[in-house]
């Protein structure tokens, strides 16, 4: 089973190898990037299987002895990432197909070292290894940012580019500094480290600044609103699914297991959550575009996973994780509903459309579903998830947050019916009705997921059982630490 760790990365990159050399002998790229994404999904069940119970399977690369070994290990927050990760690489890479967004040479290459560099983020156990797939990962989305060569993409990469590589230069001079001081860079050898040194403390803090700028927390949050609504749309779903929650998986793993949920950063992340919310949603509500109001609300929920953190609790935790796991399908799916609108009207605009609902049910069914799980009503998963941090808020007395929460979810679904009342009801303007593309296979993918996040809402007690045991491992961190260290299953 360890085997599946190396595996899981290993095969997009052969993958997108294949797919390069053969990158002009149709249907080949297509062949070998489904058959990659295939295996990563296959994998990720496996994985989630062996690890559903609270273990943990770690593989030393080389057998080399710990902590010295390149050392891979997944968890059960590990493998539901993982599992996520690749369903949304799945559906988006479907969408593509169905606009014709994969007929660049290059697509299918770069989106497989994009999930190569996403899977290896939330397998690798050591810092320098987290550094060297987060580039990987950006590096991939530097170029998918900017297919097409518009110069709205071209200005929107400038400034992605910037802000990722000043968080890159932020995290390797905190994983040098972290390595002088204490000789490692193994997450879990540092887990003894970081509370005794006060240059470790601050290199450590130094890393969830870099998380923080990579996940869009404010105050460095303006870069992506900027530039996902530039990204052709299947690539923008892709990114809105993946890209900052890789930061937030970050932040969750190096809080959790580094610095072990040290009190005192608590009441910081707590505030940078609501600010986050506050912040997102009031910029969501001021746009007119259904990708620009997207973008602002994955500012906004990013808040609520971090609320989860800053609780550092069991329910806080759980809370948390399962509104990452919520919030990937549900934004994806939004993204994507985004993404067919304007490939069939021409345009995002909201006072450039309307009507929608009429011509096409089943795709405004698709975005009323995710909406409303968005904003938090029940029955479906962002209700269940968000109640579960504002338990959590209410039992540590933190109730500044809880109430922050609760006037977001309020906002969220104003800017939903802002979308509805401009794209789905109504009538269409007489400028919009001359369509660019139509085609029952670009609402498939979005409705896939709606319905996905019908399910995780009717199943929201095994989804909370499960939230809960990856909580328990991060917050005991013992398992883990043993299995890196010991390279054991």
């Amino acid at each position: 089973m360890r085997h599946l760790l190396g595996l899981v990365v290993a095969a997009p990159l052969v993958a997108a190898s294949a797919a390069v050399v053969l990158r002009h002998r149709v249907p080949w790229p297509r062949v070998f990037g489904f058959a990659a994404i295939g295996a990563q999904l296959v994998m990720a069940v496996l994985l989630v299987r062996a690890t559903a119970s609270g273990g943990v399977v770690a593989l030393r690369v080389g057998d080399w002895p710990a902590p010295f070994a390149i050392t891979l290990a997944a968890d059960l927050f590990s493998a539901l990432m993982l599992l996520v990760a690749a369903a949304m690489v799945a559906v988006c890479t479907a969408f593509a197909v169905a606009r014709g967004d994969d007929h660049q040479a290059f697509f299918y290459p770069l989106v497989l070292v994009l999930s190569a560099g996403v899977a290896g983020a939330f397998v690798t156990a050591d810092l320098f290894n987290l550094f060297v797939f987060f580039e990987l990962m950006l590096i991939a989305s530097y170029v998918l940012l900017t297919l097409g060569g518009r110069i709205g993409q071209l200005r929107a990469g400038t400034v992605y580019v910037s802000v990722n590589l000043l968080a890159s230069t932020l995290f390797l001079i905190a994983v040098a500094v972290m390595y002088g001081v204490t000789g490692t860079v193994n997450m879990a050898a540092l887990a003894t480290e970081v509370s005794r040194s006060g240059a470790a403390t601050f290199a450590g803090a130094l890393l969830l600044v870099s998380f923080g700028m990579k996940a869009s927390l404010v105050p460095v949050h303006g870069w992506l609103p900027v530039s996902y609504p530039q990204a052709p749309p299947s690539i923008a779903a892709l990114f809105s699914g993946l890209l900052t929650k890789v930061g937030v998986y970050a932040l969750f793993r190096v809080y959790s297991i580094v610095f072990a949920g040290e009190a005192s950063f608590r009441p910081v992340l707590l505030v940078v959550a609501g600010a986050t919310m506050l912040l997102g949603v009031f910029g969501a509500v001021g746009r007119d575009g259904m990708r620009e109001i997207l973008s602002f609300h994955i500012v906004s929920q990013v808040g609520y996973m971090i609320m989860g953190l800053g609780l550092f609790g069991t329910l806080g935790l759980a809370g948390g994780i399962f509104y990452v796991l919520h919030h990937i399908v549900v934004k994806t799916s939004l993204f994507l509903v985004a993404g067919a609108v304007e490939s069939e009207e021409g345009t995002g605009v909201l006072d450039r459309l309307g009507g929608i609902a009429l011509r096409r049910p089943w795709l405004a069914a698709s975005f009323a579903v995710a909406a409303f799980s968005l904003a938090g009503l029940p029955p479906f998963s962002g209700f269940f998830a968000k109640l579960a941090l504002v338990r959590a808020a209410v039992e540590d007395g933190a109730y500044a947050i809880a109430a922050v929460s609760i006037l977001v979810s309020f906002f969220t679904l104003f800017s939903m019916l802002k979308i509805w009342n401009g794209v789905f009801w109504g009538e269409a303007p007489q400028a919009s009705r001359e369509r660019v593309r139509g085609a029952r296979s670009l609402v498939a993918p979005a409705a896939v997921l709606a319905a996905a996040s019908v399910v995780m809402g009717l199943a929201a007690d095994r989804m909370l059982v499960l939230s809960r045991t990856a909580a328990t491992v991060l917050m005991e961190s013992r398992p883990y630490v043993e299995a890196v260290l010991g390279g054991a299953s």
